[in-house]
């Protein structure tokens, strides 16, 4: 059995903590032979290989007696660069004791489950449904739509650097003023319906006015005011700070993609560059 899980890629400028898509970055996790210990056959440095790993760590929340398993993972997804790393890895953790314990979880009872153990509907959703989702939490429930796909290539450039969430967190200020709190959630609220009704005239706008993240973190990830520079230059959708960072995302018109990594290299900006799509499928297994 192997399970897949997309990366994704949340905030997506004003949607802080609410807003993200799937995108077409995998993990692929390998259930082989069943063992007298778990062991995680990886080649990520500084990950655990046994029952500390986060996949079968989140898998023996919800079923402490789950049969040792040898686990085989390959992931195209970069750790700690803002494309859902860890998140892919709960949902992984999810999947898997889902089908070994026979837990006939609905797509719902995943979400629920994946956004209490991360903290972040944004992150993890989309990693379940596929697609772009906005989400919130109210009490003890969280609530969720699916937005469509946009159909534009998106770009990720993706810094040799890791960007820590907590550090990324602690840039943050903690508190905003109620004037500029509104006029921050009025971009939101324009940027989500504006998606919801595929005005992307409109969208482009309001995915480069955040007011509640991005002005606080480029001074981490010096990067994306100069891929965003270029970007306007080939007149993409737009340029937004992927997750916590590091990674700058670029949502771009197919037929200008080639250029616009043309030009980013030319910038020397000599980093990882990934050219993806939006994904509609979210977590799966293939027996």
């Amino acid at each position: 059995m192997k399970i897949f899980v997309p990366a994704t890629s949340a905030n997506m400028g004003p949607g802080f903590d609410c807003l993200g898509t799937a995108v077409s970055m995998f993990l692929e996790l390998d259930v082989l032979e069943t063992s007298d210990k778990w062991f995680v056959e990886h080649d990520m440095s500084g990950i655990s290989h046994d029952e500390n790993n986060l996949i079968v760590k989140t898998a023996l929340e919800l079923a402490p007696k789950l049969t040792p398993h040898h686990l085989s993972v390959k992931s195209q997804i970069p750790l700690s660069r803002g494309l859902g790393s860890s998140s892919t890895a709960i949902v992984a953790g999810i999947e898997l004791a889902n089908q070994l314990a026979n837990l006939n979880l609905s797509e719902q009872d995943k979400c629920r489950i994946a956004a209490k153990i991360e903290g972040h509907p944004d992150n993890v959703m989309p990693a379940i449904l596929g697609g772009m989702v906005v989400a919130s939490k109210i009490e003890d429930q969280y609530y969720f739509q699916e937005l469509p796909l946009i159909p534009f290539d998106f770009v990720a450039y993706i810094p040799s650097y890791e960007l820590d969430t907590k550090a990324s967190r602690n840039a943050l200020p903690e508190k905003l003023a109620f004037k500029n709190a509104t006029h921050a959630s009025s971009i939101l609220g324009t940027l989500t319906a504006s998606l919801a009704l595929q005005d992307y005239e409109t969208a482009k706008k309001m995915i480069e006015a955040d007011e509640f993240h991005e002005p606080y973190r480029q001074k981490l990830v010096p990067e994306l005011v100069k891929i965003r520079e270029i970007a306007h230059q080939h007149e993409a959708f737009a340029t937004y700070l992927s997750g916590a960072g590091s990674t700058v995302m670029t949502i771009i018109e197919h037929s200008r993609t080639g250029e616009f990594i043309a030009s980013l290299r030319k910038a020397g900006l000599n980093d990882r560059i990934e050219q993806l799509k939006a994904s509609s499928q979210g977590v799966f297994v293939e027996e």
